[in-house]
């Protein structure tokens, strides 16, 4: 497909205003009516493929698909700094695309919405009738990306669930651990047991029990003490987490387990590209982070250049326990990756944002998301004699540029604890980490007070500096650099120095609700 000038797709969206509604519907979502009835739907969307968003030998078919789909033209600009380029759509409000892709919820974009920039769209997506996969919103989700109690985005949607433990299963077996730690006890004895009792079989003291390479990790575990996740709710007051007394409780614990060994004493200063290295070769047998990561450890274990022979069982690749929780606790991811708004100045009839809201829903059709995920059937998959989808373009990016881009504006509701696609074979290792993310969903924390400390003007402006003195401090503690009257003086700083004030900012907007 031929691109043209934001400007000119702009024009072409203005000039949509004469077109009445929507083609009627049929029971397979696609329209009724003739191409000609379509509204047109202006849509600016992320380019994360540098120019081969919706290109190709066959773009012009797979939009047009979507279009039966959705029963709108689409009117697409593939803009590639999303973040530079929509504060600048933003300065000509009479112009703006009616859907617009985000990465990201910045000041600049809350800002915008006070001044009344998007639709609210509590006033719309709630109609299951009308749209069925919108309405399934996740209420946390939705919080994160309310601005002045109008929720201004439809988010793409990411696994809530992804935090959580995972462990070396040859090891547990070399040791004598023959069920999944459930409680922050049973942990420390396996950590103390892939540590002392030589779980590689090597008779070497050259293990450890805890992979850890960034604070991040610690916020996870933090929940097993009945820590929040960043904040939580006290006494009808949101309040930081380390204001609550559990929290002293887990970084104690932390402390202990860094003091007894259990973990290198180096891993403050591995750095991030670190992650996974050490579960991977064999140093440290238990992993806290994303259930996605413990599984690409299992990958990496069963992989014909990399296999790792399991210690109890040397003719098969050593495997991973993905078991989420501990004290059925976790913590909750944000919930989405990026969001679609609808610009109120050009979303400005009913019409309108009916056409542009069909279209995100429908985008979520089995229809629409094999097109979108996976293109044409016959020229980018086809199907095994089971029924199975075999992609046929993995190594030809050219091919599957007609459908790239696109997934940037599906929002995949409701798809928040595992992923729902049937036509795929999934391995082992797959159905593992979805029964992970599925253990997850019901008990992961979200923070409450994502989206108010978005509005906060003090937390805008020192807000990230405040977040680093407490990881800071948190790591010195661990690793006895600081005790415990240091650690309360870095707490008491933060609340001298802002903290005060943000919490002020934050429970006006919490209470005021």
């Amino acid at each position: 497909m031929r691109k043209r000038s934001l400007k000119k797709r702009f024009a072409l969206a203005l000039a949509a205003i004469s077109v009445l509604s929507l083609g009627a519907c049929g029971k397979d979502g696609k329209t009724s009516g003739s191409e000609d009835d379509r509204m047109e739907v202006s849509i600016a969307a992320i380019d994360i493929y540098a120019g081969m968003s919706n290109s190709g030998q066959y773009g012009d078919e797979i939009r047009t698909k979507l279009e039966d789909i959705c029963g709108v033209k689409m009117s697409i600009d593939w803009v590639q700094d999303s973040e530079n380029q929509v504060p600048l759509l933003l300065t000509k409000p009479e112009s703006m695309p009616m859907v617009i892709v985000h990465w990201n919820l910045t000041g600049t974009l809350v800002s915008a919405a006070k001044n009344g920039a998007f639709v609210d769209l509590n006033e719309y997506i709630h109609d299951a009738e009308k749209y069925p996969y919108l309405s399934q919103i996740n209420e946390n989700v939705a919080s994160a990306l309310t601005v002045d109690g109008k929720l201004i985005g439809i988010p793409r949607t990411r696994i809530i669930g992804r935090n959580g433990l995972s462990y070396r299963k040859d090891w547990a077996e070399a040791v004598g651990i023959t069920e999944d730690p459930r409680t922050v006890k049973d942990v420390y004895q396996m950590l103390w047991k892939f540590t002392y009792e030589d779980p590689d079989g090597n008779g070497k003291n050259d293990t450890f029990g805890l992979d850890l390479v960034y604070a991040g990790d610690f916020d996870i575990m933090q929940s097993w003490f009945g820590v929040g996740n960043g904040w939580t709710e006290q006494d009808g007051r949101l309040i930081p987490v380390h204001m609550q007394p559990e929290y002293m409780d887990a970084v104690n614990w932390f402390r202990k387990i860094y003091e007894d060994g259990l973990m290198p004493s180096d891993w403050a200063v591995r750095g991030n590209t670190a992650i996974m290295e050490a579960t991977k070769t064999g140093e440290c047998g238990v992993f806290v982070d994303v259930m996605d990561n413990g599984r690409q450890i299992w990958d990496y274990f069963a992989a014909e250049d990399s296999f790792t022979p399991s210690v109890t069982n040397p003719q098969e690749p050593a495997s991973m326990r993905l078991v989420g929780p501990i004290n059925g606790k976790t913590t909750a991811t944000a919930g989405y990756n990026g969001f679609l708004t609808l610009s109120a100045s050009t979303c400005d009839t009913p019409e309108k944002i009916q056409a542009a809201l069909t279209m995100i829903d429908r985008f979520n059709t089995n229809e629409a998301r094999l097109l979108i995920e996976y293109g044409l059937e016959g020229i980018n998959w086809s199907r095994d004699d089971e029924g199975n989808l075999i992609d046929l373009d993995i190594n030809d990016n050219e091919l599957a540029a007609g459908y790239k881009g696109f997934e940037t504006m599906l929002p995949r509701l409701p798809d928040y604890g595992i992923p729902t696609d049937p036509t795929t074979v999934k391995t082992e290792r797959e159905l593992a980490q979805n029964e992970a993310y599925a253990r997850n969903l019901e008990c992961a924390v979200f923070n409450p007070a994502s989206s108010y400390l978005l509005n906060s003007a003090t937390y805008a402006d020192v807000g990230a500096m405040l977040d680093e003195w407490i990881s800071q401090a948190r790591s010195q503690y661990i690793c006895g650099e600081i005790d415990e009257t240091g650690l309360k003086a870095v707490w008491e700083k933060w609340y001298e120095n802002g903290g005060e004030k943000i919490i002020q900012e934050v429970n006006e907007q919490y209470l005021g609700k």
